[in-house]
């Protein structure tokens, strides 16, 4: 069976269950110690320590977008990406801008919210900022839906399983949703109602047990965060600079884990 080593509130990982579940792909789930790096099998298996990765058989895949390639290349049926090529382009564009500017945003509230990154008039002014952006990625990704039922057309697809993860995130956790009445809230009512989707929400939700404990954590240096690549950005636009040159002292933070 499918190994799929994850942590229940990564989008990434998210999205990787998504498509297994749809697909009736059997699958267990890890949750690697990453406070540790993990052990010596989730280390073979994605040498850049981050979740989602992959166990089939003899054979390990991670980064999701490349999972969901996998998934797709080895099971076809039922078909995840659209039929025509500029289709699998526009749903893979849609997926970019989530994975990286979504997220960022999404992961910017939990710092600042959850982990306790900001106080008082940086913090108030940090969430805002992030409050702009979501709104600004929400009335993109309605304009991208239009009168379609999907982001994929007329049926679930990789552009609905992309972008699920992030919008309800947003609207969920962090209290920024689509406009009532949007075509995007409405996509986002019609997707929870699906059982792959009320899966992987209710394992995320179930996750967050004992998270008022986190700014202790972050602060007694026991917890130590991923910022790559667009997250850092997303900080130091944001004016959270000081957060990072701070965190690195502490080694509250860490970066992507170099490939020996």
């Amino acid at each position: 069976m499918i190994k799929l080593y994850e942590h229940p509130l990564s989008p990434y990982a998210q999205k990787v269950k998504l498509s297994l579940i749809e697909k009736g792909i059997p699958f267990e789930v890890e949750m690697p110690n990453l406070f540790s790096g993990g052990d010596a099998a989730f280390r073979a298996a994605n040498p850049r320590l981050e979740v989602p990765a992959l166990v089939d058989g003899e054979d390990t895949v991670y980064d999701s977008t490349i999972i969901l390639e996998y998934l797709e290349d080895t099971w076809p049926t039922p078909a995840m990406l659209p039929k025509t090529p500029i289709e699998r382009a526009r749903v893979r564009t849609l997926e970019e801008i989530c994975d990286t500017q979504y997220e960022a945003a999404n992961w910017g509230l939990f710092e600042i919210r959850m982990f306790g990154r900001a106080k008082g008039g940086l913090a108030e002014a940090m969430i805002a900022r992030a409050g702009e952006q979501i709104a600004k990625l929400n009335a993109h990704l309605d304009r991208a839906l239009g009168t379609a039922d999907y982001f994929n057309g007329s049926e679930f697809g990789w552009g609905d399983l992309a972008v699920v993860p992030h919008v309800n995130a947003a609207a969920g956790v962090n209290g920024f949703p689509p406009p009532a009445g949007s075509a995007l809230a409405h996509w986002l009512d019609r997707v929870r109602d699906r059982p792959s989707v009320q899966r992987v929400v209710a394992e995320a939700l179930a996750s967050m047990g004992g998270f008022e404990m986190l700014p202790q954590l972050v602060e007694s240096g026991a917890f130590v965060r991923e910022y790559r690549d667009h997250r850092l950005e997303w900080m130091l636009r944001s004016g959270g600079t000081d957060i990072v040159i701070e965190g690195m002292k502490r080694k509250t933070i860490r970066f992507s884990a170099e490939i020996d």
